[in-house]
């Protein structure tokens, strides 16, 4: 069994790597909409690659969590922030797979795009910052951040129904660029749901601090 003092270490280290994976995907967001604007199906290729490696990484923080409650049988609040680990884990590798769905979408439009909705941009930005509160509060434990993500979530909710409705009013006026608009409103959705992930991670915040369960969604 390992001292308290390596379980606080490992513990640590836990918090290090969710950060770095949180950030992984959050560039592999960004990298997905600059390869959708800029019609770049070699990066957009770039990113579908990299999930793989945001994959292993998940898999290599699960395989330490479970080890270490194997190893330290932890009191009742360690426990809670290990089983937090593991749920902030899944809501990442999930946003990085929406990421890796907006570059599908890329390489499936190619250079046959018409212009794109600037609020589907507006829409990454918002997430993204989201993304940058949502680790903040996690390294703080920062329960008033952690509940304002449902705030700025609906933010992002409100511009992809924005976003929807204009891509509608496309089709409209051109019909024959059903499956443009299609594809557009897709990438919309994962953006969408990105940030319904990061919601996820301030519920998981909570109840790391507070013991209870929160419905931010």
């Amino acid at each position: 069994m390992v001292t308290r003092d390596q379980f606080q270490q490992e513990l640590e280290e836990l918090d290090r790597n969710i950060i770095e994976l949180a950030r992984d995907a959050g560039e592999a967001l960004k990298a997905a909409m600059d390869a959708l604007y800029s019609q770049d199906s070699d990066l957009a290729k770039r990113i579908i690659e990299d999930d793989s490696k945001i994959d292993r990484k998940e898999l290599d923080i699960n395989n330490k969590a479970i080890l270490l409650i194997a190893k330290q049988q932890p009191v009742a609040t360690d426990l809670r922030r290990v089983i937090i680990v593991l749920r902030i884990v899944t809501d990442i590798e999930r946003m990085a797979d929406n990421a890796k769905n907006i570059a599908r979408s890329a390489i499936h439009l190619g250079e046959n795009m018409s212009t794109l909705p600037q609020g589907l941009r507006k829409m990454q930005e918002m997430t993204i910052e989201m993304l940058e509160a949502a680790i903040l509060a996690f390294q703080k434990e920062d329960i008033v951040s952690a509940g304002k993500l449902a705030e700025m979530d609906d933010q992002v909710d409100k511009l992809y129904k924005k976003v929807v409705s204009e891509l509608l009013g496309e089709t409209a006026t051109n019909p024959d660029k059903i499956q443009f608009v299609m594809q557009v409103a897709y990438c919309g959705r994962y953006v969408e749901r990105f940030a319904d992930h990061i919601t996820n991670i301030g519920e998981s915040i909570l109840y790391l601090v507070k013991g209870e369960n929160f419905n931010l969604n």
